[in-house]
């Protein structure tokens, strides 16, 4: 700090610039904080709804063995490959006919917990069955998710409380600004 002082650089022009949008963001920052401040706590009744409302997350929570293969393909593609994929007897049979069909894809292995699923597509991993798999359209092709297996490990509303308060807090405060 004392050589850019020596060197004068607080008076630079992009130095001035960048000092300022600093200064910007710390005030924009403030303010967010401080209108977060009026959202008000969630009630235990709010909580416990919450709670109701998302078995997937913690009455039915589930840990899932994912697979995961990205194809490119053409929107054109798709079809065949949605009738391919439910024809297959496994995701084995799958794999063979994208080699043979000369299809580009690459696949990749997970164990999630349902909270780290997208929250949009909870609903619809906690109504697979172990092996069976779903087809979402993705930026430059397809995505084939394989339910490898899943393990039930249910959270008490009592161990979910904490996470819930601060999930709704923050949705709120998310509102408010």
């Amino acid at each position: 700090v004392q050589k850019a002082d020596e060197h004068k650089l607080d008076r630079d022009p992009r130095v001035v610039r960048q000092m300022e949008a600093a200064r910007r963001e710390i005030l924009a920052r403030a303010y967010f904080e401080k209108v977060g401040e009026a959202a008000a706590k969630p009630t235990p009744e709010e909580i416990r709804k919450y709670y109701d409302e998302k078995p997937a997350l913690f009455k039915d929570r589930r840990i899932y063995s994912i697979q995961e293969i990205a194809i490119e393909a053409k929107p054109e593609q798709l079809p065949e490959l949605r009738e391919k994929l439910a024809a297959a007897k496994n995701i084995n049979e799958f794999l063979e006919f994208l080699k043979g069909a000369g299809y580009r894809f690459a696949g990749n292995q997970a164990v999630r917990a349902a909270e780290q699923l997208p929250l949009n597509s909870l609903d619809a991993f906690a109504r697979m069955q172990d092996g069976q798999a779903a087809l979402v359209p993705a930026t430059n092709g397809v995505q084939v998710v394989v339910l490898a297996g899943s393990r039930s490990q249910p959270v008490s509303e009592e161990q979910a409380r904490p996470a819930i308060e601060t999930y709704l807090l923050n949705e709120r405060k998310r509102k408010l600004i």
